[in-house]
């Protein structure tokens, strides 16, 4: 799945990352044919690296990644990452696979657990045989319902570990310490990104995947009612796809950054209410806007403070809500 906005957006990534780092290189990213793995993949293949995409597709589409499996440099996996094993030498490796989807991991948390747990686990025992450097995708959803707004990486958590976000929560917070681990007694070369609410294009719309984001794009394009959960009044901050990716590629990219554990997301907090009005503002859209019961455990703000990433490689996002709504409303409307 590759077009005109995919393709400037890629550009731009190109164009703030040094490709050395990449060039020539061998690199394993899991959970490469979701939404930001599939991003990974194309970035890294135009810095002329190697790329093996693992996907068992629970999650991923083969859409996201099909206009690059006639490339040489690039060779798609099916596998469970918690089964897959491999000989070959890979010098990076982005742990990327995962259930992002409150509503899908919801329906399946054993295997969401296992994801974090054994696949985390495989991939640094991977990483440490091949002396690769490893990136994990870890989350907001460590912090739980946080205490402090913004909210920095020495915030510890406000996690129930027995409710009905817990297998994702817990599964990345077990997964943090599980390389934190490895790096203490193996010296295994790793970062950990918390990554905030990203969005853009190839952002998953459909049954149990649907976040706030693409559901709400959705329902304006069809001008059906936005739904909204709760009041409204709980906030998120929305990362575009491009700042996400150019803080990862950074993070992975800088020897200064070996074992940090960084928030990777955009510093502009909003409530969903204002995002469900921008939507509309976007779209053109006659929606009505209905209100839903809250989940369980639901958040109530969310903010990063992202300080130490600026530090570390001088990242900031620089994408606005604005540009990138427009962007992505202008994809899904491209797509419908």
């Amino acid at each position: 799945m590759m077009d005109e906005i995919i393709s400037e957006d890629i550009e731009k990534v190109k164009s703030t990352v040094k490709a050395k780092a990449f060039a020539g290189k061998k690199v394993l990213v899991t959970g490469g044919a979701g939404f930001i793995g599939s991003w990974l993949c194309d970035v890294l293949l135009g810095f002329g690296a190697d790329v093996v995409a693992l996907d068992d597709l629970s999650t991923g589409r083969s859409k996201n990644i099909d206009h690059l499996t006639k490339k040489a440099s690039f060779k798609f996996v099916k596998s469970d990452v918690c089964a897959f094993q491999s000989n070959e030498k890979f010098d990076f490796i982005f742990h990327m696979a995962g259930h992002a989807s409150p509503d899908e991991y919801q329906t399946h948390p054993i295997e969401t657990l296992q994801t974090s747990a054994l696949g985390s686990f495989g991939m640094a025992e991977l990483a440490r045989k091949n002396d690769a450097t490893l990136l994990f995708a870890s989350t907001s959803e460590v912090y739980g319902d946080a205490e402090i707004i913004p909210t920095p990486e020495s915030y510890w958590g406000k996690v129930n570990p027995i409710g009905p976000r817990s297998c994702y929560d817990e599964g990345k917070r077990f997964a943090e310490a599980l390389l934190m681990a490895y790096s203490k007694q193996h010296g295994l070369n790793m970062r950990i990104p918390r990554i905030f609410n990203t969005y853009g294009p190839r952002l998953r719309e459909d049954g149990l995947y649907g976040r706030a984001m693409s559901r709400f794009i959705l329902q304006a394009l069809a001008n059906q009612p936005i739904t909204v959960y709760g009041d409204g009044k709980q906030t998120r901050s929305f990362c575009y796809i491009t700042d996400t990716i150019t803080g990862l590629m950074l993070l992975t990219a800088s020897p200064k950054a070996k074992c940090e554990v960084v928030n990777v997301g955009n510093t502009q907090e909003v409530t969903i209410l204002e995002l469900a009005e921008k939507v509309k503002e976007a779209t053109k859209c006659k929606s009505t806007i209905e209100f839903n019961l809250l989940p369980k455990d639901d958040p109530k703000r969310r903010c990063p403070d992202t300080a130490k990433l600026e530090k570390l490689v001088g990242w900031k996002p620089t994408m606005s809500l604005k540009e990138g709504l427009k962007r992505t409303v202008t994809w899904f409307s491209q797509k419908t």
